[in-house]
């Protein structure tokens, strides 16, 4: 396998000209913007909108990094939409919690709902799974997930993300199907990943979630942007830098089950900025709860759904 690089860039906040800046030398160490899109592409931003908070709490990629992202690429001549299904309400609703509409506006960057399932058979096993027919007419996707705890996942960087791919509550319903033990599931989420293929993932640790991830845990600050575009050499970086063992995480450990990836700190390239001396030593881990929904925790989650998105029509009349 060939050497796994993963970019470390310390960007200290969400100022314009340090996420520009941070942005940019991802690209450079990693090759240049050209070397993963083409101009006039179709290019899926798909950031972590789980739910319509604020960008003061760290529970969604943070709006400065999906603005500059799209301005990059839209500079270079691709043609970048912002899309998610996300588990609560709609992308919409947490676009207006991130105060992101009017900047998105400016740039002409149009944002979709991935929605309209297309049954698609993945993995080894041709598992029929419901994925938005608006990422598979994307020509790219740049996966723009968020560093934080999960409540049953431990912790969630690269991998999960392209999970909100799979359209509207058919992922409370996987969760039902797969979640009755940890390898199954995250074989599910990883075949995912792989299908979809992000050309690349940036993930934002800028400010990150420790605690009761990843919806209403602890904001932090860490400090660093993380790229690449081998998402389990990500997961394992960023486990070190919050002292988190690779093996203890169910993806990673998964993953190296399947023989995919780079789970092996010492195999891994670390371009930009040195790896830090002194990690995060009190990154505090989110009390586990049950990977498997429920059947009655699916059919409250799907009611609970369609009251959120009746409230979200109301007010947009």
């Amino acid at each position: 396998m060939a050497e796994a690089k993963v970019t470390l860039i310390r960007c200290s906040d969400y100022s314009q000209p340090k996420i520009s800046d941070s942005l940019a030398r991802q690209f450079e160490l990693l090759g240049g913007l050209d070397k993963f899109v083409s101009r006039g592409d179709s290019v899926l931003l798909k950031p972590n909108f789980i739910a319509p908070r604020s960008h003061r709490y760290a529970t969604q990629t943070h709006p400065a990094v999906i603005i500059e992202t799209a301005r990059l690429l839209k500079d270079f001549g691709a043609r970048p939409f912002v899309g998610d299904s996300p588990a609560w309400s709609n992308v919409f609703t947490c676009l207006k919690a991130l105060k992101l509409e009017e900047a998105l506006k400016r740039l002409s960057v149009p944002v979709k709902q991935l929605d309209k399932p297309k049954w698609c058979r993945i993995g080894a096993n041709n598992i029929k799974v419901g994925i938005s027919s608006v990422v598979l007419d994307a020509d790219k996707i740049i996966n723009l997930p968020k560093f934080k705890t999960h409540q049953q996942l431990v912790a969630t960087f690269a991998v999960k993300n392209m999970f909100g791919c799979v359209s509207g509550k058919w992922k409370a319903l996987w969760h039902f199907r797969k979640g009755g033990n940890f390898e199954d599931f995250c074989e599910l989420l990883i075949e995912i990943f792989k299908f979809l293929n992000p050309a690349l993932t940036i993930i934002d640790g800028v400010m990150v979630m420790d605690g009761a991830g990843p919806i209403r845990g602890r904001t932090r600050p860490l400090g660093w942007l993380i790229s690449g575009t081998e998402p389990i050499a990500c997961e394992t970086v960023c486990c070190k830098l919050v002292n988190i063992k690779p093996e203890e995480l169910p993806i990673t450990k998964t993953a190296r089950q399947m023989g995919l990836g780079c789970c092996e700190p010492e195999k891994i390239k670390i371009l930009g900025d040195e790896f830090p001396e002194n990690t995060c030593a009190d990154f505090e881990l989110a009390k586990p709860i049950p990977l498997r929904f429920s059947f009655l925790h699916v059919c409250k989650s799907i009611g609970k759904q369609i009251v959120l998105l009746a409230k979200s029509a109301a007010k947009i009349k």
